[in-house]
């Protein structure tokens, strides 16, 4: 893995002084029907800016739902029904930044001074025009570094993505599937923490895959907090016979939004099992 970082790495937003006049006066190559590239030798490296029409229309997608959802926040913290103090609204809007990401650099706020009141007077905001034209223009655009000089850039594009998506396998490891480390100490054991974190993470890929078919918009990790509210349970019932149960396996009955997910992946939940009749601590078939 170190050498394949050190094969290419990965520049965002970075300039190239000199070099940037240069890139500008390049020909674009086609990488991929939908991607465009320009090559820049330089220094022993190749540069590579990328456009990618794809990543364009998805940043941008993602930084207007992000920044919609944070100015409907601010508007609602300035005609806040209860009134708000200062150091509320700050602790308020740190969290709406914490959900818009890096797009809350976008927007220019004026805060309320101490003691005032928070209103949509003392508390305004605008829309910052450079910095949004700026990213407008880098959306969908990256700059690639790499000392493979010599090999195609379809290929080195290729590379890129896969760079990317080992990245994001890590994250669902960590993400979505929770996995932790725990420290084995026999052989055979650390094996087997290994086969069960690949076997998850084979079911999330496979999941995703499903999603993609058939609800382009819904991630493993959405769809798996929807389904986390049903669950199974047991429940036993006494009975006159002495020291002994009735036992029901039960699962939660899907509400609408269940059924219709259900009926979009093609699912079928199994029949509920016939009651059990058990002694303590015991089941009987």
């Amino acid at each position: 893995m170190n050498g394949w970082r050190r094969g290419l790495e990965v520049a965002l937003d970075v300039g190239l002084g000199r070099g940037d006049s240069e890139l500008v006066k390049l020909p674009w190559e086609q990488a991929r029907p939908s991607v465009r590239v320009k090559l820049l030798p330089k220094d022993k490296e190749l540069y590579v800016f990328v456009e990618s029409q794809d990543r364009l229309k998805k940043e941008r997608a993602m930084r207007l739902r992000k920044l919609r959802a944070l100015i409907q926040r601010l508007r609602e913290l300035q005609n806040f029904k209860k009134p708000l103090t200062r150091d509320e609204l700050l602790l308020a809007v740190g969290q709406a930044k914490e959900q818009a990401g890096r797009a809350f650099k976008l927007l220019d706020i004026q805060w309320p001074q101490e003691g005032q009141e928070v209103n949509a007077t003392t508390f305004t905001f605008r829309l910052a025009l450079d910095r949004y034209r700026q990213w407008y223009r880098r959306e969908g655009r990256y700059l690639l570094r790499t000392n493979l000089t010599e090999t195609d850039p379809k290929l080195l594009w290729e590379y890129y993505l896969q760079l990317v998506a080992i990245e994001a396998a890590f994250r669902n490891l960590k993400d979505d599937l929770q996995i932790r480390p725990i420290f084995h100490q026999k052989q055979e054991r650390i094996e087997a923490h290994i086969f069960v974190a690949y076997l998850a993470y084979c079911l999330h890929v496979t999941l995703q895959a499903k999603l993609r078919q058939v609800a382009g918009g819904l991630t493993p990790r959405s769809l798996l907090e929807k389904f986390a509210s049903m669950q199974m349970m047991d429940v036993l019932f006494p009975t006159d016979l002495p020291g002994k149960e009735l036992l029901f396996r039960r699962y939660t009955h899907p509400e609408k939004d269940h059924q219709m997910l259900l009926a979009q992946l093609g699912w079928q939940l199994p029949e509920q099992p016939p009651p059990k009749i058990s002694t303590k601590g015991q089941l009987l078939d």
